[in-house]
């Protein structure tokens, strides 16, 4: 058997986690249209979290096109506000409208996490962490996205909870490798149960 690991993502923080955890792997991101693979779906009514199970799968199926015999790891991740689904903003101006939207409410991110071998999908699963961030004046925006500049373009809140942007919250319900977009632990724990790493 083919215990080689490819993790289907061209994130940083999804690659450092699983280095972090000692993991021996590499990365190779997919070649989809995620709107394109999104937009059915959530016409459809699918859940967010759904969307984000949906948007994994697609990313790690791809990728096992390439590697067959190889273990792929697909990872997504949505941010939902009930049923509406915001996406990463495309600018800082974007960034700033973001952050006076999710201001003084609560949010879900919805991580999910597939394993797929063989273009078969053989595991899925879906963390959910709800932050809810503090009253925020449009001032402390500003400046806070003067301090941190375009380093928050690449999540889809606005903010990178691992810095800064943990001044932006009141409460937050979850784990942290669910918040970075990527729920670690259920993850190894069905990767030892695999055999694919030391257990």
């Amino acid at each position: 058997m083919n215990d080689e690991i490819i993790l289907a993502s061209a994130s940083p923080f999804r690659r450092e986690m699983l280095e972090r955890a000692g993991l021996s792997f590499r990365a190779e991101a997919a070649a989809i249209d995620e709107r394109a693979v999104e937009e059915p779906v959530a016409a459809a009514g699918a859940a967010p979290d759904d969307i984000a199970l949906v948007l994994a799968e697609a990313k790690a199926l791809d990728v096992g096109t390439r590697h067959p015999g190889c273990w792929i790891i697909g990872t997504d991740q949505t941010l939902s506000i009930g049923d509406e689904i915001l996406h990463k903003p495309a600018d800082m101006e974007e960034a700033r409208r973001r952050l006076l939207a999710l201001s003084g409410r609560t949010h879900d991110l919805n991580s999910a996490v597939v394993l797929v071998h063989d273009g078969e999908t053989v595991w899925r699963h879906v963390s959910v962490a709800s932050l809810t961030m503090r009253k925020l004046t449009p001032q402390f925006i500003g400046r806070h996205l003067a301090r941190t500049g375009s380093a928050v373009l690449p999540s889809v809140g606005a903010y990178q909870i691992e810095g800064e942007g943990i001044q932006l919250f009141e409460n937050i319900e979850g784990d942290l490798f669910t918040i970075m977009g990527l729920p670690l632990l259920p993850l190894l724990a069905e990767l030892r149960n695999r055999g694919l790493i030391d257990a």
